[in-house]
């Protein structure tokens, strides 16, 4: 079986019911802290699934982590576990630092124990997979050609600083110890189960809830969109077929300005779901106050994993984003179900201005 940390989040979650549903797949053991990102609910499918061991805990926890490499003797990890919204890591850094540069410290460590008990097949096929982001490349200009892996690292928050920390991290267990580790940089993710925090699932929910539909800035600030399936089979396929020690991005080839998606949402949810006084949703939009730091431009040249491993996004923009609103629409009760108290106050605190 596989180790996955930070699978009941958004990108864990899918990966996991992406694993899962071939009827062959490895078990997984799934280790998740459930902080408000975290949502077992994501994985009601696979209440009665017996391939999946969900444990609660924290990635930082040296003697959980331990028993579980010990218990359930894992031939690869997957590491999803991570602070990851750049605004939270703006009002409260300390957590990032924790989780994602601290959490990822003792998980090599407790990791690279685990490997060194092995012997023979399956000390030579463990694999340790780390999951980071592109905003660790900092920003680009509109004229800079997309990012590399062999582009410096020049973190802008301190969200991506911590990811930073943690990719450097992995990389000197490789060349210090030999650890056998394999590190994927990806864009922007959108699809099902996301929090409805960023910016697809924030703008889909606001606009059906009459609420304003919140642009940073001028809302030119463009992304990379990677439709969260196409993640999964990408993490896939470098975990099957990876080389040791190296990095590959994994991006969905869809530069798109944030003032795009919203209208494009917009335009799915008035095709959709029409309003009833048959008014467009993008009369909600609203421009708020940009956010400190807010990188310009993110774009993935994925270029290496389509020549070394044959990978290619099956969906577009346009394929991807109808599937997302579509399930939105579909899943009221996930919906209801993230909606807490704690959620509200976050919202009200983070655009009230």
């Amino acid at each position: 079986m596989i180790l996955v940390t930070g699978g009941a989040g958004f990108i864990g979650s899918n990966f996991v019911l992406d694993w899962l549903s071939s009827s062959s797949a490895e078990g997984v053991v799934n280790l998740d802290k459930l902080t408000y990102a975290g949502n077992l609910t994501n994985l009601q499918s696979l209440k009665n699934d017996s391939r999946h061991t969900f444990v609660h805990g924290d990635i930082g926890n040296k003697s959980l982590v331990e028993k579980i490499l010990n218990d359930y003797c894992p031939r690869a990890i997957v590491n999803f576990a991570a602070e990851s919204h750049v605004d939270r890591s703006i009002h409260g850094p300390a957590e990032f630092i924790q989780t994602n540069v601290m959490g990822t410290f003792n998980l090599l460590e407790c990791a690279r124990e685990y490997w060194t008990s092995l012997e023979g097949a399956e000390k030579e096929q463990f694999r340790f997979h780390h999951v980071s982001t592109d905003e660790v490349y900092g920003s680009l200009s509109s004229s800079d050609p997309a990012f590399k892996e062999t582009n410096p690292y020049e973190p802008n928050s301190p969200y991506s600083a911590s990811k930073a920390a943690s990719d450097h991290l992995v990389r000197a267990w490789f060349h210090t110890y030999g650890f056998p580790v394999i590190t994927t940089n990806c864009s922007n993710n959108y699809g099902p189960y996301h929090f409805p925090e960023k910016l697809i699932p924030l703008v889909i929910l606001n606009a059906l809830n009459s609420k304003p539909l919140p642009i940073y800035g001028d809302g030119q600030q463009i992304r990379d969109w990677l439709y969260v399936g196409d993640h999964c089979s990408a993490i896939r396929k470098v975990l099957a077929s990876g080389q040791l020690g190296e990095t590959y991005n994994i991006g969905g080839w869809n530069e798109k300005a944030n003032l795009d998606i919203v209208n494009t949402i917009c335009s799915i949810l008035d095709e959709l779901r029409p309003r009833s006084n048959g008014k467009s949703y993008a009369e909600q939009i609203t421009f708020v106050k940009d956010r400190p730091g807010h990188d310009r431009r993110y774009a993935i040249d994925a270029t290496k994993i389509q020549k070394e491993l044959g990978w290619r996004p099956a969906e577009t923009f346009d394929t991807g984003i109808r599937k997302t609103v579509q399930w939105y629409l579909e899943n009221p009760v996930w919906v209801e179900g993230v909606f807490t108290g704690s959620y509200r106050d976050w919202l009200d605190k983070q655009y009230r201005n």
